[in-house]
C-alpha cells in the first residue's frame, strides 16, 4: 500500500514537472524576436572551404599520410562544429516559423511555412552529415564527409530573410557572418 502511494506521488510530481516545462517552452516560442537573437552567424566561405573536396585532394597529395590524417581530422571536427551551429540555427528558425504561423497573418504564412520546411530539412540533413563526419573521423582517408549542406543553409537563410522582411522590414535577419 505504501509503495502505491509513493508511486502515485512520484507520477504526479513528474507530470507537474513535464507540464511546467511544456508551458515555459511554449511561452518562449512566442517571442520570435528573442529567438532570432539566439541565432549564431556562420562564416559560409570558411564552411565551403572545409567541405571542398578539391581542398581535401590537394592536402592528400601534398602532405605525408600521417600529417594528412591529423589535418583531415581537424578539418572534420571544424566541419562538425559548423554543422552543429547550422542545425541549432535551424531549430531556432523552426520555432520562429511556427510562431509566425501561429500569428495568423496571411501575408507571412507562405514564407513561414517555407521557413519551417527548409529548417526541418536542414536539421535532417545535418544529422546525416554529422553521422558521415563521425564515420570519416574513424577513417580519415575516406571521402565520406564531402557533404553539400552549405547550399541548403543558404536557402534557409534566404527564407529567413524573406520572413523577417515581411514581419518587420526594419530589422535585418542574418544567418551568415558579415565580412
Amino acid at each position: 500500500m505504501n509503495l502505491a502511494i509513493v508511486l502515485v506521488i512520484a507520477a504526479v510530481l513528474a507530470l507537474a514537472t513535464i507540464l511546467s516545462l511544456a508551458v515555459s517552452r511554449s511561452l518562449q516560442a512566442n517571442g520570435s524576436a528573442a529567438l532570432a537573437g539566439s541565432i549564431r552567424p556562420i562564416d559560409v566561405e570558411a564552411f565551403r572551404n572545409l567541405i571542398n573536396p578539391i581542398e581535401d585532394n590537394y592536402l592528400r597529395h601534398r602532405l605525408p599520410p600521417a600529417k594528412f590524417r591529423r589535418v583531415r581530422r581537424e578539418r572534420l571536427r571544424a566541419m562538425a562544429a559548423y554543422i552543429q551551429v547550422a542545425a541549432s540555427n535551424a531549430a531556432v528558425l523552426v520555432r520562429v516559423g511556427e510562431a509566425a504561423l501561429a500569428s495568423g497573418d496571411p501575408r507571412v504564412a507562405p514564407a513561414a511555412h517555407e521557413l519551417v520546411n527548409d529548417a526541418l530539412l536542414l536539421r535532417r540533413n545535418a544529422t546525416v552529415a554529422l553521422a558521415r563526419i563521425y564515420l570519416a573521423l574513424a577513417w580519415p582517408n575516406s571521402r565520406f564527409a564531402a557533404v553539400r549542406l552549405v547550399d541548403r543553409y543558404e536557402q534557409l537563410s534566404g527564407a529567413a530573410m524573406l520572413l523577417g522582411r515581411l514581419q518587420n522590414p526594419a530589422v535585418p535577419v542574418r544567418l551568415s557572418a558579415q565580412r
